[in-house]
């Protein structure tokens, strides 16, 4: 089994799709141990030799920072403080975010800028090493002083408290420990904080929905294609001059994505009767283009977010130096998170309006895409559906950045709510590849009223791969599974 090396080297947004794909095996590369021991020691040597009080590390936490706690205390500090802290409700959050927030935790970790043990750091490697689930609640966190409900609740089980998932079983931690032969790990002062805070909820729900994002983006663009051609539409508006002189980068790459992809089409090089094609249409390069931007920007952000230390203080042996600041706070990533909810909500707007124009009867396509309209009411409510969760979406978009409700005491008074942003993400995703799907139906189902005319080869080879999952519908049937094998199509396929 291939072994990822966690070290300080740039780890890309791909590479951890790659290893959660692949479930690749974790190690800390020599320089990554060095590096967790050498804080570890200067940490405890610093503790030692000082009686300055250091927040969270020999004082309580939050409004309790001036509450300062003997040293025989402090590991039952923090403990207590995992305890207390694993306040979750709600959802599961999915083993495979989860199984994301670990290795994110774990990179940070591995800076040595955070305190940990290195036995600490190499338990949460174990547990992912050997498909060890903790199970995490998916609301709770304010998203500044880090993710410290979820972060709590996958941390437990290092301590033998807590659930997990283990081969398909939901267990208690001290019960996997058990039949793991583990014994808990005992946290030092200072380890129970570099556990909690941190932004890796936040941080692995961008990481998958941008994944997610970037493929629903290209299958976009090769579901518009189908439905131009469907719809009868033009191919002059992804003309190369018409972008060049408005040449925003996102915009230029989707119009040559469409002329590649409607390249050869019998149906795009037919005499037009009309003018122009609807926005839905015509705007493609500059709708779809604009969320291209957005997922660059928001991967730009996430990028320098899994390559950094985010929990507090901050520990600085280089520089003889540990600091109480404010790295764990949510903002830098809660507004990109907010901004790709919007993005992909537009790419469902979007693709629902072409899917009205397609049902709507218009340029020679029948009414609701079924021979006989009447007896037959066709694909009439699949665009209804396409409009519920399209509105949906909108409610979900409303950016959770907006709002910040003080906790603690008033210590901590502005928070992020970057981890509802986080979770409206993700539920924008699964919405928007619903929406994508319903396109695909309609569109394919629409591309056979041409026949035997036929788009592109590129075109063609999606409808044929298609019509293997979902058949023509000739006349009326119980329409949800085929909408569901249309999103598995989308998920299970590589878009042209």
């Amino acid at each position: 089994m291939e072994i990822h090396y966690i070290s300080a080297e740039h780890l890309t947004i791909e590479r951890v799709g790659e290893i959660i794909e692949k479930n690749m095996r974790l190690a800390l590369s020599d320089d990554a141990k060095e590096r967790i021991v050498r804080c570890r020691k200067y940490l405890d040597e610093s503790i030692a030799n000082s009686d300055t009080p250091v927040y969270g590390v020999t004082t309580g936490f939050g409004s309790l920072c001036n509450v300062k706690v003997s040293r025989d205390q402090l590991s039952q500090l923090q403990i207590n403080l995992m305890m207390s802290h694993a306040c979750g409700v709600g959802d599961r959050l999915p083993n495979v975010i989860v199984r994301i927030m670990m290795l994110l935790k774990i990179q940070s970790l591995s800076y040595g800028y955070s305190g940990t043990k290195l036995d600490t750091v190499e338990r949460l490697i174990d547990f992912f090493n050997e498909g060890v689930t903790p199970v995490v609640y998916s609301q709770g966190s304010l998203g500044a002083s880090g993710d410290l409900v979820p972060l709590a609740h996958m941390c437990l089980p290092m301590v033998g408290m807590g659930e997990v998932e283990y081969e398909g079983k939901v267990m208690p931690g001290a019960e996997l420990l058990k039949l793991k032969g583990w014994e808990p790990i005992e946290l030092a002062s200072k380890e129970g904080l570099a556990l909690l805070n941190g932004t890796q909820n936040m941080s692995a729900q961008a990481v998958w929905a941008l994944l997610q994002a970037q493929r629903l983006s290209q299958w976009a663009d090769c579901i518009a294609a189908m439905s131009l051609d469907a719809f009868d539409g033009r191919i002059e508006p992804f003309t190369e001059a018409v972008h060049l002189v408005r040449p925003h980068k996102g915009q230029i790459e989707t119009a040559a994505h469409m002329k590649r992809l409607l390249e050869g089409s019998e149906l795009i090089a037919a005499h037009k009767e009309h003018v122009q094609d609807p926005y839905s249409f015509r705007c493609v390069p500059q709708v779809h283009g604009t969320v291209k931007g957005t997922i660059d920007y928001v991967r730009s952000v996430i990028d320098t977010e899994i390559n950094s230390a985010t929990d507090n203080p901050t520990v600085c042996p280089d520089d003889d130096l540990i600091i109480s600041a404010g790295n764990f706070h949510g903002e830098p990533i809660a507004l990109p998170m907010d901004f790709l909810s919007i993005a992909l909500s537009e790419l469902a707007n979007i693709s629902e309006r072409r899917i009205y124009r397609l049902v709507s009867g218009l340029r020679g396509l029948p009414s609701f895409l079924v021979a006989n309209p009447g007896l037959n009411s066709g694909f009439m409510i699949t665009q209804y559906t396409a409009a519920s969760v399209v509105s949906l979406n909108k409610t979900l978009a409303t950016p959770s950045s907006l709002d910040s409700i003080p906790s603690c005491q008033d210590q901590e008074d502005h928070v992020s709510m970057g981890a509802n942003a986080a979770l409206t993400l993700r539920k924008v995703v699964l919405n928007t590849e619903r929406v994508l799907a319903i396109e695909l139906f309609n569109a394919a189902q629409a591309l056979e009223f041409r026949f035997p005319k036929k788009s592109s080869p590129i075109i063609m080879k999606i409808h044929e791969k298609f019509r293997k999952e979902v058949p023509f519908i000739s006349d009326d049937v119980i329409m949800y599974p085929y909408i569901e094998k249309a999103i598995q199509f989308l998920r299970n396929e590589t878009a042209c």
